[in-house]
């Protein structure tokens, strides 16, 4: 089994500059923050006339799938939101550094005589599909995220009509165990699924080995799981923004990170030295594991035959 490294990546404001859904408020000039303002007040609005608890961090899916049913979203469909991934804004340094740390490990003759290697996941609570048309994809090995199904609009056209799957901000711990076990991996083994249970020095990724990249206190559930096992945590603020750095300074404060940095992952800049220092320090404590484990193995003494 091969000793993998993985980095999970939130998406939106870690990755993206701002949110992946803006392309679609600009391709239908719908107005995203009177959409967001419309989306805040639904958890109040149903608890208030309906006496029903909702999610608010998926409840965003239902009114994307009203606007859609309605016409404001005419043809939004999974491919259209493919195309939509295409646009996003991305930061400075982004899909570079997903291609670059996987270099770091697989082009150094060091590791590569066991077999160690770098991957990529994005656990969101965004759109899966979206996320698929982005340029970042060549990269990940699997991503997380809401699932939509398709159906008609009003006018009996296609468009995005029902909840297939959802990612809150609570379930993406849910995500990383799958990750730990190997769940969605091409190595996985049949009938293998989040709730089997696995000896950890049997599961296809160890938290040990695993960097989690957020951009904020929504992701403290996540943090808190690779923390707890001894993983490495790191959180993204957008530059110049004094409030969001604060925020994460407090969460570094609390422990519930081990450092963070603007949101640019350009060669020289904290947050690429930072995931690459990390990376090739996990690397160097799997060579040294791995070559005492051979030097064990290698102190016992061969049977040899018995002369008089």
């Amino acid at each position: 089994m091969a000793n993998i490294i993985a980095i999970v990546w939130d998406f939106d404001k870690t990755l993206v500059d701002g949110y992946m859904q803006d392309p679609i408020f600009e391709h239908y000039d719908v107005n995203a923050s009177e959409f967001w303002k419309e989306v805040n007040n639904l958890p109040e609005k149903y608890k208030k006339e309906q006496g029903v608890l909702v999610n608010p961090d998926t409840i965003y899916l239902n009114q994307f799938i009203h606007y859609a049913k309605e016409g404001k979203f005419k043809g939004l469909t999974n491919e259209k939101l493919k195309e939509f991934g295409a646009k996003l804004k991305f930061y400075d340094g982004v899909p570079e550094i997903f291609e670059k740390t996987k270099k770091l490990i697989e082009e150094n003759p060091t590791y590569q005589e066991y077999d160690i290697r770098v991957e990529h996941y994005i656990v969101s609570t965004g759109m899966t599909q979206i996320i698929k048309g982005s340029s970042v994809m060549p990269y990940v090995e699997h991503v997380w995220g809401c699932e939509l199904i398709e159906g008609k609009d009003n006018s009996g056209d296609p468009c995005i009509s029902e909840i297939g799957y959802t990612i809150d901000n609570t379930s993406k711990t849910r995500a990383l165990f799958e990750i730990n076990k190997g769940v969605h991996s091409e190595e996985s083994r049949s009938g293998v699924s989040v709730n089997t249970k696995i000896p950890e020095e049997f599961r296809r990724v160890h938290f040990i080995n695993m960097i989690y990249v957020a951009d904020g206190p929504s992701d403290i559930p996540a943090f808190s799981v690779v923390n707890k096992n001894n993983g490495a945590t790191f959180a993204i603020y957008p530059k110049g923004n004094m409030k969001a750095m604060k925020q994460v300074e407090q969460m570094r404060a609390d422990g519930r990170i081990n450092m963070y940095a603007e949101a640019d992952y350009t060669e020289g800049t904290t947050a690429y030295m930072w995931i690459c220092n990390k990376i090739t320090e996990f690397a160097e404590r799997i060579r040294k594991e791995e070559k005492e484990k051979i030097a064990k193995y290698a102190a016992i003494e061969v049977p040899k035959h018995i002369t008089e």
